[in-house]
């Protein structure tokens, strides 16, 4: 095991906080041209030749590789919890994804199964990685600066996210090119992270290095679940996070859909709209960083969902382009907070020996947490015909979200360091 840098005290941008953040930006070039951009309309337009049944293909990949990760990641978290070894699967499913990235290169026309393939392999790397990466906020920044690290995290990210626009304008007559400037940003990024940040050592495992290390990590993890009510702050934490979050991801992936088919978007104005977001993502995430650190994070987390509710009442009545651009900018600012924070909050209630298996488990309700929003809404669309009800629809996860995270306690000192379990 690497002998891990010490964290400075007193002071929160360290070196290893800068090269941790740069894999924020490696892996914000997959989520824009590949999930968000690129390859997702690609795929419906020239893959699957722009077909009716594109969408169903899509949504199908999409939520393979969610469910698999959903699964997958508190068994991976909970063994690497127990053998010190997280770093090492963060490496493995980077570059799952970066190979299966720069392979979509090669897909053309009909290639339909293969296209379906290689994203659900990509997106597995990339999803199953984030819980990995989310565990080192506790290993390079001490417990008062967690607000920090993670906001300057996804701030990071949405610098990523422009770079990986500019690449897409730059490549936009040559789609498949894109791909493997992906793969290429994504590499270089997420090498210092690699080399430079280093894994803080575990208690020896009591001989069993050898041991079957999927036996233990779902051995260790349906112990967690059994014994669940021993960190009963933890899961009211997480129910919670999941009916806000997946109001925010049903934003995420209906708003262009919506722009298009309400309010008759072409794809400038889709740009406009996104750099808009993008950028006030980056200054919202060190805005509210901020604003928790002087007022609390519960607080600010509370205030932050009751706004999403706000922007959602706002967009069922918005009738111009202007107006949704400019609810988009308050989006923005609300959406790169949302994120940070929730990171930032469940690393401050989470014991130290279980954070890797804990952020497994925040993994898996923000994956499954991508499947009811969107099943709403496509529901309350098709049955009404009407996506503006669609959109209302979303008010009770942003609702029932508040309610919930209102019980939940928040930690002033670090459950590791007090002894005592978060409940």
């Amino acid at each position: 095991m690497e002998k891990p840098s010490s964290i400075s005290k007193g002071k929160w941008f360290t070196k290893d906080v800068f090269n941790w953040s740069l894999f924020d930006f490696a892996n914000s070039t997959f989520a824009t041209i590949v999930v968000a951009f690129v390859f997702a309309i690609y795929f419906k337009k020239v893959v699957a030749n722009n077909q009716p049944v594109a969408d169903l293909y899509w949504s199908t990949a999409i939520n393979i590789s969610m469910l698999l990760v959903a699964f997958l990641s508190p068994v991976l978290g909970a063994a690497s919890d127990y053998y010190g070894n997280k770093k090492k699967y963060l490496i493995f499913f980077t570059f799952l994804c970066i190979a299966s990235t720069s392979l979509l290169y090669f897909i053309t026309e009909g290639m339909v199964l293969w296209g379906m393939i290689l994203f659900i392999l990509a997106n597995i790397g990339f999803q199953s990685g984030l819980g990995f990466y989310d565990a080192f906020i506790k290993e390079i920044a001490e417990f008062k600066n967690y607000n920090k690290v993670s906001s300057l995290g996804y701030a990071v990210g949405y610098l990523g996210s422009l770079a990986s626009l500019a690449a897409v304008i730059v490549l936009q007559d040559e789609p498949r090119m894109t791909f493997i400037a992906c793969a290429v940003m994504f590499f270089i990024f997420s090498l210092p992270m690699f080399l430079f940040v280093k894994e803080k050592a575990v208690d020896d495992c009591g001989g069993l290095h050898n041991s079957n290390f999927l036996t233990t990590g779902i051995k260790r993890t349906l112990d967690t679940i059994k014994h669940i009510n021993s960190y009963s702050n933890i899961r009211l934490f997480l129910i919670s996070y999941f009916l806000y979050i997946d109001g925010v991801n049903t934003i995420i992936f209906f708003s262009a859909n919506y722009a298009q088919t309400t309010l008759n978007f072409e794809i400038p104005d889709l740009i406009l709209f996104f750099i808009i977001v993008q950028v006030t993502a980056l200054a919202g995430s060190f805005l509210f960083g901020w604003i928790a650190d002087r007022i609390g994070t519960k607080k600010t987390i509370l205030f932050i969902i009751l706004s999403w509710a706000v922007l959602t009442l706002m967009v069922f009545f918005a009738d111009t382009k202007m107006i949704f651009l400019i609810i988009g900018a308050f989006a923005g600012t609300f959406l790169g907070s949302s994120q940070a924070l929730s990171r930032s909050f469940m690393s401050r209630i989470t014991p130290d020996e279980k954070k890797t298996e804990f952020f497994g488990f925040y993994s898996l309700f923000e994956k499954t947490s991508t499947i009811l929003g969107p099943l709403t809404f496509g529901l309350v669309s098709w049955l009404t015909g009407n996506q503006r009800y669609a959109i209302i629809s979303i008010l009770i996860f942003f609702i029932s979200g508040y309610l919930v995270f209102r019980r939940v306690k928040e930690e002033t000192k670090n459950p590791a360091v007090s002894g005592e379990t978060t409940g």
